[in-house]
């Protein structure tokens, strides 16, 4: 995949649930989750497959298939139908001279006999196979996935090599022995009635008693073995595509003889089997989900919980014996008392006159609390409906669609909550929340602009299909621009229509002079960020690894979980600082509460230099290290805003209540 879907996804984003549903055919999908309706195939139908983009763990950028000198089709190459989220995720979807006959094993069938190499063919050929770039194909939606064997078990993966190096020289796979794995189709009525009994062992459907619609074959594998095999190029001057080559083919992956020589042709053959399986089609994509690593998910659950607890304990502690138990002495001591006590204590309570007071930089503090609030709750609807079984690999580009779509429509709370702090920290006052609204709603939208055009520059000098075509960022920038900015707007409104949030305690004109710290306050805030970092570093493997590596990320009921206990962890780690620099008469705690959970996104961002240095080794150019490390910091930076605003909208919460039980005159 490309990078760009990989740092995206791990940004936490969207599902596009509801455009599926609507999209999907009526209600025999229904039954079906996750992935598409079944097709229904009949003994002697043409397959065809389709080829995406070449891709390569070492270097993240992908190229598309006829980039380098393979058979095209017969009628010409076309584009499969692609939405704006294939577009982002670098996937160029085209048609393949492969094709098949439902039911139907052929072998020794010639594909094509390739021009002589070009100088330049030859020399790109190479470099493709140095970087090690993947063949991906695809037939009825199920990707190609390829078996290797390592010691006592088997490893899998999606797509097989270009080609080989050994030694001095290079050699292509040039011949793939596909298998089909088919099942006996069910009709929806039927499976919804018997559950996931054939079709044909069912209740018939028809007035015959026996549908013919209930005929027919499913594909529920699509497996591939490379070979490299020495075609002699003068035996097949004669034959046409789709030929039987003359002599008998035998595929044996473990050894390699089609070496690749400059001014030479390259002959390219297939054969196909087709096997029945018990495989049902809703269990179709269990090859590519299986998820591995549960114990370790469990743990990082476990490591979580322990941390929340511990943090709750340290919050019970402040709330129920320190806060309950001077609060409790503050009220009985009459007005007098008060006063001297005033004098002698010292504390959270000798800021109660400067508590709310307004930080500075105001207004860049809202706009970053209500790109946080959109931000964390397009996170939140894309991972609830992921983790609900609503969104599957089978409907490719439909997380990242859905991610745009939800965070434009989220808009509305973005604006909506940097204007009701607006207004409450000027203390009714919501004018200028225009000017509030609209620089939320280009805020993070400009920094994501930046770093992606930067990106972008790079992606389209590489001739990658990574790179964003220039019509789709008119598109995507008329987008934010007809939809984000205007429900901003009428979030803004709603805000400053909206009674502001009314401060339990005076202020005074005069601010406090804040005591000499041992210590500089940031360092205890930027230090913050490893407890919330500490429920999150080992999940974050698993989804780093499904971004670069290459693997698919399906467990998304473990990262829902690990996403609450995040918020929660966020939430109580502000809450316990601010109340630290409270004791020490620091009243300053707006900015250092957003920045006490915010700074996860710091160790988040260190532990992605320390996956590129030590499980990236093979990360070749700085090209590539570039686009890692650009990716990288725009998802930090929607993480920090997400997990800042958690710790703002806690730490304000306590201070209201903590505040609002304190007499002041």
């Amino acid at each position: 995949m490309a990078p760009r879907l990989r740092a995206l996804r791990l940004l936490l984003a969207l599902a596009a649930a509801a455009a599926v549903l609507l999209s999907s055919p009526p209600s025999t999908d229904a039954f079906y989750l996750p992935g598409s309706y079944p097709h229904k195939y009949n003994p002697g139908e043409i397959l065809n497959v389709k080829v995406n983009s070449l891709t390569s763990i070492d270097t993240e950028i992908p190229f598309s298939y006829y980039s380098l000198p393979f058979c095209t089709p017969p009628e010409g190459v076309k584009d499969s139908a692609e939405n704006l989220g294939e577009l982002l995720m670098g996937d160029r979807i085209e048609t393949s001279p492969y094709r098949f006959r439902m039911h139907a094993n052929e072998t020794d069938v010639l594909l094509c006999r390739s021009d002589p190499l070009s100088p330049g063919a030859f020399a790109l050929m190479k470099k493709r196979i140095d970087e090690m770039y993947q063949v991906n194909l695809i037939l009825d939606n199920l990707p190609a996935i390829r078996y290797t064997r390592k010691d006592d078990y088997f490893l899998r993966w999606t797509g097989y090599p270009v080609g080989i190096r050994v030694a001095a020289d290079y050699y292509v796979f040039n011949h793939l022995q596909f298998t089909v794995l088919v099942h006996k189709y069910e009709d929806p009525n039927v499976a919804r009635v018997m559950g996931t009994g054939d079709a044909s062992d069912g209740i018939p459907t028809g007035k015959d008693g026996a549908s013919s619609s209930s005929s027919g074959w499913m594909v529920v594998g699509f497996e591939v073995v490379p070979c490299s095999i020495k075609h002699n190029p003068d035996d097949v001057k004669s034959l046409k595509m789709y030929g039987k080559y003359p002599s008998r083919i035998k595929c044996d992956p473990t050894t390699v003889s089609m070496s690749i020589k400059e001014n030479e042709p390259i002959v390219y053959t297939y054969e196909v089997s087709f096997v029945e399986s018990d495989i049902k089609w809703p269990s179709r994509w269990d090859a590519y989900l299986k998820m591995e690593g549960a114990k370790v998910h469990w743990f990082s659950i476990l490591n979580s919980l322990m941390v929340i607890a511990f943090l709750a304990g340290i919050v019970f502690v402040i709330l129920l014996r320190t806060v309950r138990r001077d609060l409790t002495r503050y009220e009985e001591l009459d007005s007098e008392a008060q006063a001297q006590m005033n004098e002698e204590l010292s504390g959270w309570k000798l800021v109660v006159s400067d508590v709310f007071r307004a930080p500075s930089n105001p207004m860049l503090l809202c706009m970053m609390v209500g790109d946080g609030v959109q931000i964390l709750g397009m996170a939140v609807v894309t991972i609830l409906f992921a983790a609900l079984g609503f969104m599957s690999p089978a409907s490719r580009g439909t997380l990242i669609t859905g991610m745009l779509f939800f965070y434009l429509v989220l808009g509305i709370l973005a604006g909506y909550a940097s204007v009701r702090v607006w207004k409450t920290i000027r203390c009714g006052d919501h004018s200028g929340w225009v000017g509030v609204s609209w620089r939320t709603a280009c805020f993070f939208p400009g920094i994501a602009f930046l770093i992606l055009t930067t990106l972008n520059f790079l992606l389209w000098g590489s001739q990658s299909t990574g790179a964003i075509p220039f019509s789709l960022f008119v598109v995507l920038i008329m987008l934010w621009f007809c939809i984000s900015v205007p429900l901003t707007l009428v979030g803004g409104f709603l805000g400053a229509k909206a009674s502001h949030i009314e401060y339990p305690v005076r202020t005074n004109q005069i601010p406090r002079e804040i005591p000499a710290q041992k210590y500089p306050s940031w360092l205890l805030v930027l230090g913050a960020g490893t407890l919330p970092f500490g429920t999150l570093f080992i999940e974050l493997f698993f989804i780093m690894s499904s971004i670069w590596m290459g693997r698919v990320y399906y467990v998304f009921g473990f990262l829902f979980i690990v996403m609450l206990l995040l918020v929660i962890v966020c939430a109580e780690v502000s809450l316990v600082l601010t109340y630290m620099h409270l004791c020490v008469e620091d009243w300053k705690w707006w900015w250092k509460s957003f920045f006490s959970s915010g700074s996860v996104a710091i160790y988040i961002f260190l532990y992605s230099i320390n996956y590129l240095v030590f499980d990236l080794k093979s990360l070749s150019g700085p090209v590539s290290a570039t686009l890692y490390l650009g990716y990288s910091l725009f998802m930090v930076i929607a993480i920090m805003l997400a997990t800042g605003t958690v710790g703002f909208i806690s730490s304000f919460c306590f201070i209201h209540y903590l505040f609002s039980s304190v007499k002041a005159d």
